[in-house]
């Protein structure tokens, strides 16, 4: 039973994008070992930039 709340915890957490960092880290580690990766505040930074910055209008 734990497995498999876990599992659907992961999932939402995945789908809310809840787990941008941790994934973020996995891909820095597999990629970009050598350099270091950002703190969690300069990836939420970072990712609020590039939501944000853009053209937000429909028209």
């Amino acid at each position: 039973m734990r497995a498999r709340l876990h599992r659907v915890w992961s999932w939402i957490r995945a789908l809310s994008g809840d787990d941008a960092y941790e994934r973020y880290l996995a891909h820095h580690a597999r990629c970009h070992g050598r350099d270091s990766p950002l703190s969690r505040r300069e990836f939420c930074a970072r990712e609020q930039e590039r939501r944000w910055s853009g053209v937000s209008r429909c028209c």
